[in-house]
């Protein structure tokens, strides 16, 4: 319950820094649509709107606004929409997620059983299927891989590599270099978890 609570209060605490913004500003910023009610905008392939008064989250799906407050949408498109800065651009070149934070943090990247590039390899076709649904291009590196735009242009790469009797399956995630004038790295989790939910969605026919 205490942890349910703290992300609550977090996911809260987003919502009530949105509304410190001048949203004239954020709209100017990413040139998004705006409204009276909301300002507009997208997510991993999915319309977005943000309410201006309370900055709650609804995302368009079969033609109908339904409820978008997940913890990791809230945390992760709050972020990318008030605090990317006016003058990010895109390297080109891709940089492994951990080497964005500290040396501690390459543990919760990399385990050595992992259960998601485990399920991905268990259905290696729907994996597939999933990245090219989410508009993912194909990369060179991996058993498969592929560069999905999270938000605004930025992309984020999944690399897949399988495992057999001597080593286990691996998902490594890589970002831009520039990857922080858009989002920061604590966030970068966040919009991980996103991804890696929106897959597994895809791959068992879920809607949501």
């Amino acid at each position: 319950m205490k942890r349910t609570d703290n992300y609550l209060i977090q996911a809260r605490q987003a919502k009530d820094w949105f509304l410190t913004y001048d949203q004239q500003k954020l709209v100017e910023k990413l040139h998004l649509e705006a409204d009276e009610q909301f300002l507009y905008t997208a997510l991993l392939r999915r319309p977005y709107r943000i309410r201006r008064t309370t900055g709650d989250l609804e995302r368009l799906e079969g033609g109908s606004w339904v409820d978008a407050n997940s913890y990791e949408e809230v945390m992760t498109l709050l972020d990318l929409v008030c605090d990317s800065r006016e003058d990010r651009f895109l390297s080109g070149r891709w940089k492994n997620m951990s080497a964005f934070g500290l040396m501690f943090h390459q543990n919760l990247l990399e385990h050595e059983r992992d259960p998601w590039a485990e399920k991905f390899q268990n259905d290696l076709a729907g994996f597939r299927r999933a990245c090219l649904a989410l508009g993912g291009t194909p990369l060179p590196n991996g058993d498969a891989a592929y560069a999905i735009e999270l938000f605004d242009g930025l992309p984020i790469a999944l690399q897949l590599w399988l495992g057999d009797e001597d080593f286990p399956a691996n998902l490594r995630f890589l970002w831009d270099e520039n990857a922080k004038m858009y989002i920061r790295y604590e966030t970068m989790y966040f919009a991980r978890a996103l991804l890696l939910r929106r897959l597994a969605e895809e791959m068992d026919g879920k809607e949501h």
